[in-house]
């Protein structure tokens, strides 16, 4: 497909049910551009980058409409228009090569837009290149990245819905990694380095994989991170790694499994914990965070939030509680005061 490496401006009108109509294309520099939205699916023929994204909802009858990007990354919640009514929301999202997972497939070249949600009614949409966007890192492993197939997801697959037009999350988690393995890949740490900016966010939350590695190597992997961002002029903010769902008999998760603790005793938490408080590092305790709410489900009702019932995986989540454990990281987000608070999704 043609690549343009100026600012692309996209817009499409379509009735209550998407159609074939292609997108018409232009833009006040005398921007090109090849759009269309067909079968619930919008492309957008554009270069790797930043782009902001508008939508106007609504139609005849009364509607219900989520919009995804690229590997089932969700952009916009459901968003309920009464009949005869429009709406208009806007996001940033970030199109890269590969588009999920950095060891992954490459994907579809450009900017792919899908509409979904219980009755989907796509008035129009508009794209075009970010100005002055702030990119959100994310370093992770399986539990945080875009997940290819359904019923897996990542909580980072799941944090855009939460934030609005001008800000953008660049997820380079990747599924099988430990601090070792991520540090050591090209693919990984040195892909994403080079990209930080002076004030991005990078989260890190790397420990369900360092099955093998000694407090000392963890450690050091950690402050290696912290201090690349850094160089780079970055935010780095740790994060604890999400629980496992494994019960103890008194009902808790106390127990090393459920609360990564791996075979050589080392605490991946705590350590977490402790470089966070010796380099002055921003803190998620994603740990505890999600402990209280998978202990407040009880056995029973916190399998919805994992792969339990379809997979009998209890490490990782399913698109609901990806999107719960988004939550919590958004909510940190905001209470220190990592991205404006005008720019995240309170609802």
């Amino acid at each position: 497909m043609r690549r343009f490496s100026i600012a692309v401006v996209a817009a499409v009108t379509l009735g209550t049910a998407l159609s074939s109509v292609p997108a018409h294309a232009g833009g006040g520099n005398g921007g090109r551009g090849l759009a269309h939205c067909t079968a619930g699916t919008c492309h957008f023929d554009v270069p790797p980058g930043t782009y902001d994204v508008r939508v106007t909802l609504g139609g005849k009858a009364a509607s219900g409409t989520s919009v995804s990007a690229e590997t089932r990354r969700s952009l916009l919640p459901e968003t309920a228009v009464p009949a005869g009514e429009r709406v208009t929301r806007s996001f940033t999202v970030n199109v890269r090569t590969p588009e999920g997972e950095p060891t992954g497939p490459a994907g579809t070249p450009g900017l792919d837009l899908r509409v979904g949600g219980s009755a989907p009614a796509l008035a129009g949409i508009e794209v075009k290149r970010a100005r002055h966007a702030r990119q959100i890192f994310l370093v992770g492993d399986s539990t945080v990245c875009d997940q290819p197939g359904d019923p897996y997801s990542g909580w980072g697959q799941q944090l855009p819905q939460y934030l609005r037009e001008g800000v953008s999350v660049a997820n380079y988690a990747d599924s099988g990694e430990s601090t070792v393995s991520y540090l050591g890949n090209p693919q990984l740490w040195a892909t994403v380095r080079p990209l930080i900016r002076p004030g991005d966010p990078v989260l890190v939350q790397l420990a369900h994989n360092d099955k093998t590695t000694d407090e000392a190597t963890y450690r050091a992997n950690l402050e290696t991170l912290v201090a690349g961002i850094r160089e780079r002029g970055g935010q780095p903010v740790l994060v604890t790694p999400i629980v496992r769902r494994w019960f103890s008999p008194d009902g808790t998760l106390n127990n090393g499994t459920a609360l990564l603790v791996n075979g050589l005793g080392v605490d991946h938490p705590a350590v977490t914990r402790s470089v966070a408080a010796a380099r002055d590092v921003p803190l998620i305790d994603l740990t505890a965070k999600t402990k209280a709410l998978v202990e407040s489900l009880g056995v029973e009702g916190s399998k919805a939030l994992y792969l339990t019932n379809e997979a009998r995986d209890n490490t990782h989540t399913s698109v609901r509680g990806a999107t719960a454990y988004a939550a919590l990281v958004r909510d940190e987000l905001v209470t220190r005061h990592l991205v404006p608070t005008g720019k995240v999704r309170v609802g």
